[in-house]
């Protein structure tokens, strides 16, 4: 996987212009041992989405963290699989013996390694997720925390550990990127993540987006500090100088903000700009940088299944090439993901899923590696919001979201010429109405959301 050299706003894998949609469990697939990844991947072939995020060690939770139930980062006592051996001495946190950071885990990697088979053989692509903040309590968990461990490792405040401060341990969190990338070498269907929400742990400028009362965290933009950009740094260029050693290369991600930033002094190490909780912005105020960006982990928004698929029709439409939803239908025991029984402060459903896939394919079908953002071509949708993109060879898509009761016709500004036009249900994929572009204007169906599609005859 690269990003395309056309346009590398999107990704090319095995010759074809990609985008990338998954809605996936969260990120526990390899370390828990009781979850069955096989019949996981499987549902997301199956499926047609292509997408999931993986944490590979260095962090891990426990069961009712975050307000989740059934959380599969949350392995059962003594159930996690990390990557280093454990000792003949008990005490982890979370159940069992410490770990020998001295030794490497073969059952973990061969665990690791049959995921990834799995998962390209199903075209799914992963996102390998190094470290993480540790949000306070999570380093009481962590094998590198030295009472999870028989090594010694350093006495640190959470906030400390994923920074050059880290009084010692960044020889061994350099030894374990440098064995998970020559491990992962051969497989071409991931790209690495740095660091899972950075600011969480370091957080210089918080920005207010409520200016009209008290601001929780998700009225926030927290910004990750300089300390965390140094080591970020750091991180890629361990990868990257393994990698100069070995056949393959691999793309990096960083993990930028909740919600959006524009990003500032952007590291050339980094190929993918990822957000959480993402707004359209987040896509369209970085996309002068040339570079995938991503909204790369969802929730926090209830459980309504449109809440999440107006998410995605919005970044996707904003320029973003890559949307990973935090689906909690998937858990241990219900790996196909038909679990909605969930208690969590996310979302995630069959039907949902149905309705990415429904997204994907158009995108695919409509000259993906084309298609830019356009802001120039809706003149005026009453009662309505609109993002749009178009291809430069006569065709344009709007995505089109009701605010109104009823329905008003949509302006458009184009070309002198004729143009057809069809209005597709985005929870269907069915055509609803086709027709023709006049006097500038198109007339709308009455529904919630919409895609139209108008080209040049």
């Amino acid at each position: 996987m690269q990003l395309h050299p056309q346009n590398p706003h999107y990704f090319q894998y095995q010759g074809k212009p990609l985008i990338i949609i998954g809605s996936g469990e969260h990120y526990g697939a390899v370390m828990n041992l009781d979850f069955d990844y096989k019949t996981y991947l499987n549902t997301l072939g199956k499926e047609g989405l292509n997408h999931t995020r993986l944490f590979t060690g260095a962090y891990l939770e426990k069961q009712g963290d975050f307000g989740i139930k059934k959380n599969t980062m949350a392995p059962a006592e003594g159930r996690a699989i990390l990557p280093w051996k454990r000792s003949n001495q008990p005490g982890y946190a979370l159940g069992g013996n410490k770990f020998d950071l001295d030794q490497w885990d073969p059952a973990y990697f061969a665990r690791l390694k049959d995921f990834m088979t799995l998962a390209s053989t199903n075209k799914v692509m992963v996102e390998v997720c190094l470290f993480s903040a540790h949000y306070g309590g999570g380093w009481n968990y962590a094998a590198f925390n030295p009472s999870n461990n028989i090594n010694s490792t350093p006495e640190l405040e959470a906030k400390d550990v994923n920074t050059l401060n880290n009084k010692g341990l960044l020889a061994r969190q350099e030894a374990y990127v440098r064995k998970l990338v020559r491990e992962l070498n051969g497989f071409g269907n991931f790209y690495f993540e740095i660091q899972n929400e950075p600011w969480a742990d370091n957080t210089e400028i918080v920005f207010t987006r409520n200016d009209y009362g008290e601001s929780p965290w998700m009225d926030k933009i927290q910004v990750v500090s300089q300390a965390s950009n140094q080591w970020q740094k750091l991180v890629a260029s361990w990868i990257k100088d393994e990698e100069s050693k070995l056949t393959n290369k691999h793309l990096i991600s960083q993990n930028i903000s909740n919600f959006y930033y524009p990003i500032t002094e952007p590291d050339p190490q980094i190929d993918i700009f990822n957000f959480h909780y993402a707004y359209p912005r987040a896509a369209s105020e970085n996309y002068y940088l040339n570079k995938v960006l991503g909204f790369n982990e969802t929730g926090f928004a209830g459980g309504e299944d449109d809440t999440y698929r107006r998410q995605v029709w919005q970044f996707v439409m904003a320029g973003g090439a890559l949307f990973s939803h935090l689906d909690y239908s998937f858990s241990v025991g219900q790996e196909n993901g038909q679990d909605t029984t969930y208690e969590s402060p996310g979302g995630g459903s069959p039907d949902l899923r149905k309705e990415f896939g429904i997204l994907k394919s158009f995108m695919e079908t409509h000259d993906l590696v084309n298609l830019q953002p356009d802001a120039s071509v809706v003149k005026a949708a009453p009662g309505a919001t609109t993002l749009a993109m178009s291809n430069s060879n006569g065709m344009w898509v709007v995505y089109w979201e009701s605010l109104a009761v009823k329905s008003y016709d949509i302006t458009l500004t184009l070309p002198a010429g004729s143009y057809s036009t069809e209005w597709m249900d985005v929870t269907t994929g069915n055509i609803i109405s086709k027709g023709a572009v006049k006097d500038s204007k198109v007339a709308v169906p009455g529904q919630a959301d919409m895609v139209l599609v108008v080209r040049r005859k």
